[in-house]
């Protein structure tokens, strides 16, 4: 085991430093009415996706946040965990009129292992 940790260490060296990944992977991909161009008033489904990749996470999914700005959460469906440390979420979205011709819908995860954060943009016309 000494061995293996050793050659651990100079590989880390070689390559720059510690090997350090994400604690979690998060993907937001559009469910219904995906488009290139969206108007006010426009509603879009999106599921969220959440995987652990450290299997066990200091903070529970209900940590994650959501920021979106010129986007109107119409409802939600509570966490599902489809497989163990995999985590879904749909959400029912409304694009509101705003100046802005890029409007982004994010999840954040802030933890001791270093978190995640993923997000998706609407081109508003």
């Amino acid at each position: 085991m000494r061995i293996f940790l050793i050659k651990l260490a100079f590989l880390a060296v070689i390559i720059g430093g510690p090997v350090i990944g994400n604690a979690c992977e998060i993907s937001i991909e559009v469910l219904d009415n995906n488009k290139e161009q969206y108007q006010a008033g426009d509603i879009v489904v999106v599921k969220v996706k959440v995987v652990f990749t450290h299997r066990q996470c200091s903070e529970g999914i209900n940590a994650t946040k959501f920021s979106y700005d010129g986007i109107k959460v119409l409802g939600a469906t509570p966490w599902n965990e489809t497989i163990k440390g995999t985590f879904e979420r749909k959400f029912k979205l409304q694009i509101e009129e705003s100046g802005n011709k890029n409007l982004v819908f994010g999840a954040l995860r802030t933890c001791d292992k270093e978190g995640g954060s993923g997000s998706i943009t609407f081109a508003v016309n």
